[in-house]
């Protein structure tokens, strides 16, 4: 590790002003919230229900797709193919794109008149307006999060421990439960949180998708254009500090679990 001393001090410095346009717009909000306007806020059931929905639709979300996400992961990480590095830039896209149009894709996907929204329409269900509508577009645009954690994962695992395992007569199921997936696991929990924390703070796909039921993002937005600044920015703090409290309880957990496996 290279020593403070010897770290050039423009580094330093830019370094300096990088942290401190991060931290002024939110400390400022901070700042310019009333304890009065946070308590009322965690008060409103309205605010309350629309956190909890986002928190609950996004942890579900990324829990369903994290089962075809991991070994889509392990399958990049170890297969060389000829389309590999389409494949791996198709999983970068909803990275790229514009939020809005992942929304449009999304709503023409399960609209419906699509095939999938017919086959929902057929046992009563809807997914636009919707909370599994919601899910769909949380997953869509975090999902890249967990699938390159996880990759960088697999890839960072010995090829000849998963070998010995196969010449040993483990199966390759056995070899990917009891090898693969346990050395690379702390990339794929990171993986898992990140998703997590992306779909919170998505509003551009899920707005066009289902503006109600109101995940948080979208409620702020809405207090904003109906109300003002005043008015959305106590939620906004409070969103904030619920995402934060998650974000470091989970990663807590992760590096405890970490700790104790290794």
């Amino acid at each position: 590790m290279i020593n403070n001393r010897n770290t050039p001090l423009i580094f330093t410095l830019l370094g300096g002003l990088i942290l401190l346009f991060i931290i002024s717009p939110l400390l400022s909000m901070f700042l310019a919230t009333t304890p009065l306007q946070l308590f009322e806020t965690t008060k409103d059931q309205e605010v309350v229900n629309s956190i909890w929905l986002t928190l609950r639709v996004s942890f579900l979300a990324t829990m369903f797709f994290a089962v075809g996400a991991i070994p889509l992961s392990y399958f990049l990480a170890r297969t060389n193919f000829r389309f590999k590095k389409i494949i791996n830039g198709i999983v970068d896209l909803p990275i790229v794109i514009p939020h809005s149009a992942a929304g449009i894709a999304i709503l023409g996907f399960i609209s419906r008149d699509s095939a999938l929204g017919k086959m929902a329409s057929s046992v009563g269900l809807n997914f636009v307006g919707h909370p599994v509508g919601i899910a769909l577009a949380m997953a869509f645009v975090s999902i890249p999060f967990l699938i390159n954690a996880a990759r960088d994962g697999f890839e960072s695992v010995p090829i000849k421990l998963e070998k010995t395992a196969l010449n040993l007569g483990a199966s390759p199921v056995r070899v990917f439960f009891t090898i693969s997936l346990p050395l690379a696991w702390k990339n794929i929990l990171s993986g898992l949180i990140m998703m997590f924390a992306r779909g919170l703070s998505e509003f551009g796909a899920v707005v066009i998708v289902a503006y109600h039921p109101m995940i948080t993002p979208i409620l702020i937005f809405e207090r904003f254009g109906a109300f003002g600044l005043k008015y959305a920015r106590p939620v906004s703090v409070v969103f904030i500090v619920v995402c934060l409290v998650f974000f470091i309880l989970l990663r807590t957990l992760a590096k405890e679990k970490n700790s104790s496996n290794a």
